[in-house]
């Protein structure tokens, strides 16, 4: 038999083999992984309900009062123990499914050829003809890093200790990267606690729980704080580097002296001489795209190529 797995904008680490093989055991047409919630966070999910043999009989796009209590489900179906089963009486639907070959032709050929979205319309309608629609339980790591917010507070998130939200170190589960042959990075005068440095990068300054992206340059006296940098592209050469300072420009990195807390830099940004950008006014949303940033949920986000002037304060 054959399978398809379709997957969203999420950050995880499943075993597809065992989701394949939970497919295969329920003689399921589609099946959807399902990650349990408590009543808080359920709110902002596509919920699922399901029967004693954990079959989707129902689905709830983000309910609230009593169209979230009646979403509740016994999750101990799906493998919870009692305990925890008590603490996260609802599944919501991950966005990751898988769908047997021939399913999959008849849904989109025969009932739902118009159709734009799988987890709003194809697999309700599944069920609604009574194709078999199963709940898999996935009890692990897993960030829907759709936003601003949650996209920095993943990354951040790997460099909790003692225990990282999501480890790059695990032997059982490793992760392999694109080859770009970049020196080892260098450290100059530096105090660095808490972060991840990305490899080609010359640091010469303070960081503290922070993301720093490859070829990333940053000049002494500059303060990393609780921020993502995302590197660059390219280096610049000695020669770029002279014709710009001789002509008043700023080069790829940050400046000497800047401060950068709470915040993401996208690659290939200029940011000058005392440069801050600690969010001083403590905006939570603000649109300043011409002028090289913008703030969401209180995070400030230097776009990418953008040039900060020195002395700016953000």
């Amino acid at each position: 038999m054959e399978f398809l797995i379709l997957a969203g904008d999420h950050l995880y680490r499943m075993d597809y083999q065992k989701f394949i093989q939970a497919h295969r055991e329920t003689d399921a047409d589609i099946t959807v992984a399902a990650l349990p919630m408590d009543e808080e966070r359920a709110t902002a999910f596509g919920l699922m309900k399901i029967d004693d043999e954990g079959r989707i009989v129902e689905f709830s796009e983000k309910p609230k009062g009593e169209k979230l209590k009646a979403m509740m489900v016994d999750t101990t179906i799906l493998g919870l123990d009692s305990e925890r089963a008590k603490e996260l009486p609802y599944i919501a639907s991950m966005g990751i499914y898988v769908f047997s070959k021939d399913a999959m032709l008849q849904l989109l050929r025969d009932n739902f050829p118009s159709a734009n979205d799988f987890g709003s319309e194809v697999i309700p309608g599944a069920t609604e003809i009574g194709m078999r629609v199963q709940a898999y339980l996935y009890d692990g790591y897993w960030e829907d890093i759709g936003t601003i917010e949650a996209f920095y507070n993943a990354n951040l998130g790997i460099t909790k200790k003692p225990v990282p939200d999501f480890s790059f170190y695990d032997r059982s589960a490793p992760i392999y990267t694109q080859s770009r042959y970049l020196p080892p990075s260098k450290v100059l005068n530096a105090d660095v606690t808490d972060s991840v440095i990305g490899e080609g990068c010359v640091i010469n300054c303070t960081i503290n729980h922070s993301v720093v992206g490859l070829r990333s340059c940053i000049s002494e006296g500059a303060v990393i704080e609780d921020s993502l940098l995302m590197g660059a592209d390219y280096y610049e050469t000695e020669n770029d580097k002279k014709v710009l300072s001789e002509s008043g420009g700023i080069p790829i990195g940050i400046g000497k002296n800047a401060h950068i807390r709470k915040a993401i830099i996208d690659k290939n940004a200029r940011i000058g001489e005392n440069v801050k950008i600690i969010n001083v006014d403590d905006i939570q949303e603000a649109s300043r795209e011409s002028d090289g940033y913008f703030i969401k949920s209180g995070i400030v986000t230097v776009i990418k190529d953008a040039l900060i002037p020195s002395g700016t304060v953000i």
